[in-house]
């Protein structure tokens, strides 16, 4: 999703135990040499026994749960004042790329424009985590990255360049890790129980485990063996005696809330304040340091009540802070959270559709059934993946729902499936709005269609939005998991006419964005919230979707290069169409790394293979149509991608003007100012080749300063350039006018016909870009069509040419597909 790990970690099969087994070494815990401010370092150096009077329970080497301060420190006087990014440049820290790294970028993202670096998670991880969404330890910065020396150091280099941070935090969930000791927490709550200080910070359904929390461990070979003051199962390690918990089957629902499916992340309890407190302190102090200017929360709609989280944020920090909430349709953010709007799943999926031919549904659509023989019918497929993942993987959460919600189980299951939303907002205790009685009711409806005459639903649907508050909560904190993987990770895998469609928040069946409607949708744009094209959660990165929507003009031409094909290599119909669209729009791309693609998508479509039941002969043969289909078809797929690349390249180019231009803050996911032809996680992750990029920047700018030496900010000649560089130049462009615009400048739609999206700024910038550039061109181009600029004289930042008044678009655009004006 909506979540940053939207794609389960599959369970690995358990590794036999070792002949001799040895005794885990000591975990340490790190104190910085110079502590956070108002945060109280542990105390246990690295092979120290801890002096709790219950180290002898938990076993010696296993480290004592941390302190943190009983309160946090009052936040900054006023939220009136927090500053809001101009652009935020989203960096995935890894292992290999930590603060150091993010530092040495520091002159060239200064250069590009960027305000803001935008951080994936900084808190302690597992330690070989690529991601950083499985924190183990909130007391701490990452080792791995630096720690808060080395946060502090970049911070440092980053400010001398004007550059701010913003990071993102997970409220929603710790990580269960192997060995289980390496959160000193949740080891606490196995060794204590209920009694543990610790009890109140995890989601623990203690009742229906009759006092002890069921943990998924168990494989289909091995035993649990006593160790010492421990019990071992192959890598897992547990306290002894084994009175608070129950090693059950992997494959089963834990005992406690998790993230979606993945059992390994366990849901914390951030409504307590306690809890709020001691996995805010960090981040929170360095905010007041002023390390931290800006917060990105990660799935805010699986806590208990996102509402009072964010206003108990805000509250403590008073700073600029986004939300990563999916919507859906039309549907909006709550009017009622305190922050500055989502991370822009809504928006991208917006200007996707600026860019895809409606005229293009009914014959991709055609062809996706002939291909793959599935339904020509989107809802369907996202009710048969709801019922089938509420089947698979949710009876534990379906359980502990129904004992509070009671009633009929079926009647429950069959509302889930049908809410159309991740959430509707009922807090307990008070008046249900409107909006979510009207979603849930609805959905009620819909539930009533499938249940036999008679079944409660207007009884559970009133138990769900105004019954005992445990019911409301956990009826909410259910759908969002249901949404994400009957939707995201499974329907979206099935059901692809077009897939640059089959987005987070996206809908695969609305094909093209009417101008107006886009138009309407900008003007009620918030100028906190975020803008994106890519994230490490896009399912495919902004340019492979920019191929992928000239398919939409082109669909008999599409349909005669599967056909051939297909005709050359096949394996499974289910799979097979959704293939040769991404082999084709990520092209170039090796067969290792399709394969891994592939053999996700294979897994998160569920109709052969899936996470909990893998084939290994199924599998061989994707690896097997993969090696044949870049084989056999690579020089047919390499033609059909270059002869669409100027279609391709206009898209993209366009696509990325308008999403810089918008109101918002714009976000640019690492490495995408110049084409980036990436997949769905972990490829988008791959490392970014940034020398490439500063010196087509330098080379850029030193051209530009050469060309026109009097001017403060001088366009480059862009004529002739790569599709790379013309990305870059539209990029830096964009990014330098960003400085000079105010935030708040209004957005106004400018008439363009229809092959082009225009829109001006306030009174300082215009921005057109082309759309559905085939139909352009078998019209045959612009002819007289023209676009009227406001009063004055504008000057295009990519081409230098001046314009006023009314001009042809074949003048305006006859450089570029896209023109950035700022008024003299």
């Amino acid at each position: 999703m909506s979540e940053p790990i939207t794609q389960p970690t599959p369970e690995p099969a358990p590794l036999e135990p070792a002949p001799t087994v040895v005794p885990p070494e000591p975990v340490p815990t790190v104190v910085p040499r110079e502590p956070v401010p108002g945060v109280v370092p542990p105390q246990v150096a690295h092979g120290e026994v801890p002096a709790d009077p219950g180290a002898a329970l938990f076993g010696e080497n296993v480290p004592e749960p941390v302190e943190f301060p009983e309160e946090v420190p009052e936040p900054p006087p006023s939220p009136d004042s927090y500053e809001v990014p101009v652009s935020t440049y989203r960096l995935q820290l890894t292992p290999d790329f930590g603060f150091d790294k993010v530092a040495e970028l520091a002159p060239y993202l200064r250069d590009l424009g960027v305000s803001h670096v935008y951080l994936s998670p900084i808190l302690q991880a597992v330690p070989e985590s690529r991601h950083g969404y499985d924190v183990i330890d909130h007391s701490r910065v990452r080792e791995e990255f630096g720690g808060i020396e080395g946060l502090r150091a970049m911070s440092a280099t980053l400010a001398q360049h004007g550059i701010g941070i913003v990071v993102d935090i997970v409220p929603n969930h710790m990580t269960v890790p192997v060995p289980e000791s390496d959160n000193a927490q949740l080891w606490s709550v196995l060794a204590e129980g209920q009694k543990s200080r610790y009890a109140s910070w995890f989601d623990i359904d203690w009742a229906g485990g009759d006092g002890k929390v069921n943990m998924p461990v168990l494989g289909d070979s091995g035993e649990a063996v006593v160790d010492g003051d421990v019990l071992r199962y192959h890598d897992h390690v547990f306290p002894l005696p084994d009175t608070n918990y129950r090693l059950v089957d992997w494959r089963r629902g834990p005992g406690y809330r998790r993230f979606f499916d993945v059992s390994s992340l366990i849901g914390l309890r951030v409504e307590d304040p306690e809890v709020f407190d001691a996995t805010h302190a960090v981040i929170l102090s360095l905010v007041r340091e002023g390390v931290i200017q800006g917060l990105r929360v990660d799935h805010p709609d699986g806590l208990a009540e996102p509402r009072g989280y964010l206003s108990r944020l805000r509250a403590a920090s008073g700073v600029w802070t986004v939300a990563e909430k999916i919507l859906i349709g039309s549907e909006r953010l709550p009017a009622d959270w305190e922050c500055d709007g989502t991370t822009g799943y809504e928006v991208l999926n917006r200007i996707t559709g600026l860019f895809v031919d409606p005229a293009g549904k009914e014959p991709l659509v055609e062809l996706f059934t002939l291909q793959t023989g599935m339904p020509a019918g989107y809802a369907a497929v996202v009710r048969e993946s709801k019922a089938e993942v509420l089947s698979l993987f949710f009876d534990a959460e379906i359980d502990r729902l129904h004992a509070v919600v009671g009633s009929d189980r079926r009647t429950l299951v069959e509302l889930l499936a049908a809410m159309p939303v991740y959430r509707a907002y009922a807090v307990p205790g008070e008046p249900v709005p409107e909006i979510s009685a009207q979603i849930v009711e609805e959905a009620g409806q819909v539930a009533a269609g499938r249940l036999p005459e008679g079944a409660p639903v207007a009884e559970v649907v009133q138990r769900v939005l105004a019954g005992p508050a445990e019911a409301v909560v956990r009826f909410q904190q259910t759908c969002g998991p249901v949404m994400a993987k009957g939707v995201e990770d499974t329907a979206l895998y099935r059901w692809y006419p077009l897939s640059c469609l089959n987005e987070v928040g996206g809908e695969p069946d609305r094909f093209g964005e009417p101008i107006e409607e886009f138009h309407a949708f900008c003007r009620r744009m918030s100028p906190g919230t975020m803008t994106t094209l890519s994230t490490h959660d896009t399912k495919r990165s902004e340019d492979v979707r920019a191929r992928l929507a000239v398919l939409s003009e082109l669909p008999q031409e599409w349909a005669a290069a599967v056909g051939e094909w297909s005709s050359k290599v096949s394996f499974d119909p289910a799979l097979d169409y959704l293939a040769w669209q991404n082999l084709m729009a990520s092209w170039p791309i090796g067969p290792d790394r399709f394969f891994d693609y592939l053999f996700k998508a294979a897994r998160e479509a569920k109709t052969s293979i899936s996470w909990a039941a893998p084939d290994p002969a199924y599998e061989r043969g994707i690896r097997d149509f993969v090696t044949r289909a870049v084989e056999e078809c690579g020089a047919s797929i390499k033609e059909f991608a270059a002869r669409i690349e100027p279609y391709a390249r206009s898209n993209s180019l366009g696509q990325k003007l308008v999403q810089l231009m918008l109101p918002g803050v714009p976000d640019l996911y690492w490495g995408n100012e110049i084409t980036d032809f990436s997949l769905v996680d972990p490829d988008n992750r791959r490392p970014v080749d940034f020398p490439l990029r500063r010196r087509m920047l330098s080379a850029a700018q030193a051209h530009a300063s050469q060309a026109h030496p009097e001017q403060a900010h001088p366009s480059p000649a862009t004529e002739g350039l790569s599709w790379d560089e013309a990305k870059l130049a539209i990029t830096s462009r964009a990014l330098d006018l960003r400085r000079r615009l105010d935030p708040a400048a209004p957005y106004v739609p400018i008439e363009a016909g229809e092959h082009a999206v225009a829109f001006a700024r306030g009174e300082r910038a215009v921005a057109v870009a082309t759309r559905l550039p085939v139909g352009l061109e078998r019209r045959g181009g612009w002819g007289s069509s023209t676009l009227t600029l406001p009063h004055g004289t504008w000057r295009d930042l990519l081409s230098g040419a001046e314009h006023t008044g009314r001009i042809p678009l074949a003048h305006l655009l006859s450089v570029h597909p896209v023109a950035l004006l700022e008024r003299d």
